[in-house]
């Protein structure tokens, strides 16, 4: 496997998302909230064709350095495709599907902060 670093991979997910006009495109930094991932980003489609291509580009463009994703799912729900990456994970939905499960809002929670004033 091509080494790379967390930041060559966001930027190399930013871009294959950009390159197919992903809209409203989030990226969240976990590091503080979680082990399991450093990133997330979130980005919208505006069909189940445009959110199943926005996941494709992303995979393909990674192959291109010789990066396999840990794992793809969702890719035949087409409404929300989740691309794991390891340090980065890559949540493409339909924009519906985003504003029901909030993602932005759970992960920018501050939990120190939510422990204290609860």
């Amino acid at each position: 496997m091509h080494v790379t670093t967390t930041e060559e991979l966001l930027q190399t997910v930013i871009d294959a998302l950009d390159e197919l006009k992903a809209q409203d495109l989030s990226v969240i930094d976990v590091r503080n909230k979680t082990s399991v991932t450093d990133y997330m980003v979130i980005a919208s489609g505006t069909s189940d064709r445009h959110v199943h291509g926005l996941a494709k580009n992303v995979v393909e463009k990674l192959a291109e350095r010789k990066i396999k994703p840990l794992g793809v799912e969702g890719e035949h729900a087409r409404d929300w495709v989740l691309v794991d990456l390891g340090d980065v994970v890559v949540h493409v939905m339909l924009p519906q599907t985003r504003e029901h499960y909030q993602l932005e809002k759970l992960w920018q929670v501050d939990f120190a902060e939510e422990a204290t004033s609860g």
